[in-house]
């Protein structure tokens, strides 16, 4: 038994160097880490315009200070997203590593092209690149968007697109959306995807109608000393292409109505039904699921879905006090209910007539409807919505009405 053991000793201290895994390793200082890619056309066929936002890791050490600048950007041509790699390193001395690519941004011409699709798909071979990477739509060419966008408060380039990311999809501006969703939806070919927009350009319709949500990523006036990134609004994409752009309004529809997609709390203000030339602002928050209701047999399927949602009142300039008087109550929630109510089933309405599609995930109901996948795709879900009877109604439940529900009377004040 022991001759045995000492026989094969040998061997296994050989196989040791090989189970040690750390072959390939290379060190951080020697590696240039990309946490945003950017896509822009070009004149040339089947070429394409790539950016890369490589991030400095020297930044994140606890040691003495360094010289080296926080980022760099570098913008060539290339025909895929694997061998830029390669051709960047003609230029930049460390390795070039997608580890960290936090975001991918993508220009409106170039997503609005056919040959956007195929492009995209490079992202599928790239092991590297992980299938959570944020897709992002920007005004302006992404070379120009990445270029121009400098955080002031977050001197981590990655950290910031992740911060911003989540803020901005908790308040429903802009949707989480990520490549893995985007292959899920594509690739199902029955719903519409959702991707966030931004620029970094200031619109001339600025403050267009900001009270009612009814505006885009540039369109946001804002005055100091801050980033000129905004992004608000969504590219709203169509078997892989995109089709629209959606306001911040549209979006938070959307999202309200789709339970894929995570929801925070949604602050907004609506018209006062005492007195309209004051706004009561509100805080929408998701109380559970939507309840759909689909009947797909027949001639006319129907879809019949309720949103049940919990209100709370933040601001209420008319001075009414909803908190102790409950028919004001009752007024108000039947008010918010119809109004709420109208404004969805038009963008509903909308998507039917105008984009032949719905991004609110309703195709994962329809499939539970029917008993095997090709009764499905015979049904063909995104060529049937069109012509389907949907009607949405929002029902409210009431929350708190602010730290002192009740205000005082403003008449009696003013004697």
């Amino acid at each position: 038994m022991i001759k045995n053991v000492l026989y094969h000793l040998p061997f296994l201290i050989f196989l040791l160097p090989l189970l040690s895994g750390c072959w390939d390793q290379t060190n951080i200082d020697k590696r240039a880490y990309v946490v945003a890619i950017g896509l822009d056309k070009t004149e040339e066929e089947h070429q394409y315009k790539i950016t890369y936002l490589i991030s400095n890791p020297e930044l994140s050490k606890q040691q003495a200070g360094t010289n080296e600048p926080g980022k760099e950007i570098i913008t060539f041509n290339t025909n895929d997203l694997m061998t830029a790699k390669k051709m960047a390193n003609t230029v930049i001395a460390k390795e070039i590593s997608y580890n960290l690519v936090t975001v991918l941004v993508v220009s409106e011409d170039l997503a609005k092209d056919n040959f956007f699709l195929r492009l995209i798909y490079d992202s599928i071979k790239a092991r590297d690149i992980s299938r959570d990477t944020t897709l992002i739509v920007s005004k302006e060419n992404a070379s120009e968007f990445l270029s121009n966008n400098d955080p002031k408060l977050e001197t981590r380039i990655h950290k910031y697109f992740e911060l911003i990311m989540e803020s901005g999809s908790e308040s429903g501006f802009i949707p989480k959306s990520t490549l893995h969703s985007f292959y899920r939806i594509t690739e199902a070919d029955a719903d519409l995807f959702l991707a966030p927009y931004g620029t970094t350009e200031m619109s001339d319709n600025a403050n267009k109608d900001v009270l009612n949500d009814e505006f885009l990523a540039g369109e946001f006036q804002v005055e100091g000393q801050t980033n000129k990134t905004q992004f608000i609004g969504s590219a709203l994409f169509k078997e892989g292409k995109m089709i629209a752009k959606l306001p911040a309004k549209e979006t938070r529809i959307a999202i309200l109505l789709n339970d894929t997609l995570d929801m925070g709390e949604l602050l907004t203000s609506y018209p006062d039904p005492e007195n309209e030339q004051y706004r009561i602002g509100v805080r929408v928050m998701k109380k559970e699921g939507n309840k759909v209701d689909m009947q797909l047999k027949g001639e006319t399927p129907s879809i019949d879905v309720e949103i049940p949602i919990r209100v709370d009142i933040l601001s209420n300039h008319s001075m009414e006090n909803y908190s102790k008087d409950r028919k004001e109550r009752q007024e108000l929630k039947k008010y918010l209910e119809e109004l709420m109510t109208k404004e969805i089933n038009n963008f509903v309405k909308k998507t039917q007539e105008e984009y032949k599609g719905e991004p609110f995930g309703w195709s994962l109901a329809a499939r539970k409807k029917f008993k095997t996948v090709p009764e499905y795709e015979k049904f063909d879900f995104m060529k049937t919505y069109p012509n389907m009877k949907v009607n949405v109604k929002v029902s409210i439940e009431f929350g708190n009405f602010g730290r002192q529900s009740e205000v005082p009377n403003i008449g009696e004040m003013r004697d």
